[in-house]
């Protein structure tokens, strides 16, 4: 099979082409939600909740302790709305909250 360099693409324009033409999975500003997230809800919570993914604008939150479980249940709008607020979009419609390892 004879390729000329001309019939490939560059990684460059491939990732570029996934970036742009909105065939991802995911919105690439979701990333933000990590970045902000100490700063949302605060060192306590923080330290015992973290997102672990985001798809179709659900979050999924890991909570290490169960104890934490039922509280971050009743914060979810309010926590829901702040990381809105904060990252300027409706990045987020609803949180699910799940006990995990940390």
């Amino acid at each position: 099979m004879d390729l000329s360099k001309h019939e490939l693409t560059s990684l460059r324009d491939i990732i570029s082409g996934l970036l742009t033409d909105g065939t991802l999975p995911f919105n690439p500003e979701d990333v933000d939600i990590w970045r902000v997230w100490d700063e949302v809800v605060g060192e306590t919570i923080s330290k015992s909740a973290r997102p672990s993914r985001i798809k179709k604008r659900h979050l999924r939150v890991t909570v290490f302790e169960p104890i934490w479980l039922q509280e971050l249940n009743f914060l979810e709008s309010t926590i829901r709305e702040k990381l809105n607020t904060r990252l300027g979009r409706k990045a987020i419609d609803r949180i699910d909250f799940r006990v995990g390892r940390q």
